[in-house]
């Protein structure tokens, strides 16, 4: 069979535009296609500003009107067109199909409820099942994701908790109504390194043990190499490389992901100062016609300037450059 037929969520020519302050439009995602399969953790990486979060808050229809469209694109699952779909079907989906780990665990708390309320609020929303038997299936969860003392923590408020004790409600909430696709927007972001490899290794347990699809939001290159099966590069609201990690990771070839994996630091080298790309993220007004990264790119030619090199290549692996 096809595994294209297989996919669980397709995301076709996906375009979000921000207006800005003089009226033009800023194009945060400009095209992106992704395919999502069960079981699978994909990686989209980036710095800030290069539109990752902007997929996936348009996918799950969170971008404030007031300010962003959604100018392209489709986003099927299960069939359906979630772009199409009224506010009301939305609500169906989101939380319970479809779930997302926010980058603050404390901001995406409510801190005037018990952890226990927060809980039993989303499984009555999407399940309708009691106050007693949502406690005891709260209490399940919390054991799920590893919180030590569940009885006690169901009854504390979110300030009394640690930052990985939070990640992991955060975590346990996402989860409460079994989705089949997890998003986790940077959810070690405002973590130790200890705990963030605790939350990471547990990620990767529920995907195995649940059979969830996992995309996960980072600009941390080591994360994407511990976690991730596939990843996309992304820069300037487009995506610049794609692959499977074991690939990109041994053979980059964008200048923007060999400038983000030379970024990062290696025990095996000893350097005065560490590598960084010049330059910072343009902000991309539509129409664009060049290469995003021709500004900051040693290897940037005439064409580069003239027109915008089409995303292609062999075997999964994928780069958007004419050098």
């Amino acid at each position: 069979m096809n595994q294209k037929q297989n996919a669980l969520l397709s995301l076709q020519g996906l375009k979000s535009y921000y207006e800005s302050r003089d009226g033009s439009e800023v194009a945060a995602v400009d095209g992106v296609d992704l395919e999502l399969y069960p079981g699978e953790i994909v990686g989209i990486v980036g710095e800030s500003g290069c539109g990752k979060s902007t997929v996936v808050r348009a996918l799950m229809r969170l971008l404030d009107p007031s300010s962003a469209r959604i100018a392209g694109g489709k986003a099927v699952f299960c069939g359906k067109d979630l772009f199409g779909l009224s506010e009301r079907e939305m609500c169906g989906i989101r939380g319970k199909d479809i779930s997302m780990i926010f980058q603050d665990p404390l901001s995406a708390l409510d801190p005037v409820y018990t952890i226990g309320d927060q809980i039993e609020e989303i499984l009555k929303a999407h399940e309708h099942i009691s106050k007693s038997e949502a406690k005891e299936k709260a209490l399940e969860l919390l054991r799920e994701v590893n919180i030590p003392s569940p009885e006690l923590r169901l009854n504390q408020y979110p300030h009394e908790l640690s930052g990985g004790m939070q990640q992991r409600v955060v975590i346990a909430i996402a989860l409460a109504c079994r989705p089949q696709i997890l998003i986790a927007d940077e959810p070690t972001t405002a973590l130790d390194v200890t705990v963030q490899a605790q939350i990471l290794e547990l990620i990767r347990e529920l995907r195995d043990k649940l059979n969830i699809a996992v995309i996960l939001i980072t600009h941390n290159m080591g994360v994407v190499a511990a976690i991730c099966d596939r990843m996309l590069v992304m820069y300037g609201g487009v995506v610049v490389e794609e692959g499977t990690c074991k690939e990109i990771f041994k053979a980059p070839k964008h200048p923007y992901t060999r400038g983000l994996l030379a970024a990062i630091p290696s025990i095996k080298e000893e350097k005065e100062e560490l590598y960084t790309i010049p330059g910072q993220v343009d902000v991309m007004k539509v129409p664009i016609a060049c290469c995003r990264f021709y500004k900051r790119c040693a290897l940037a030619a005439d064409i580069c300037r003239r027109s915008e090199p089409e995303l292609k290549g062999e075997g999964g692996h994928l780069c958007r450059c004419y050098m």
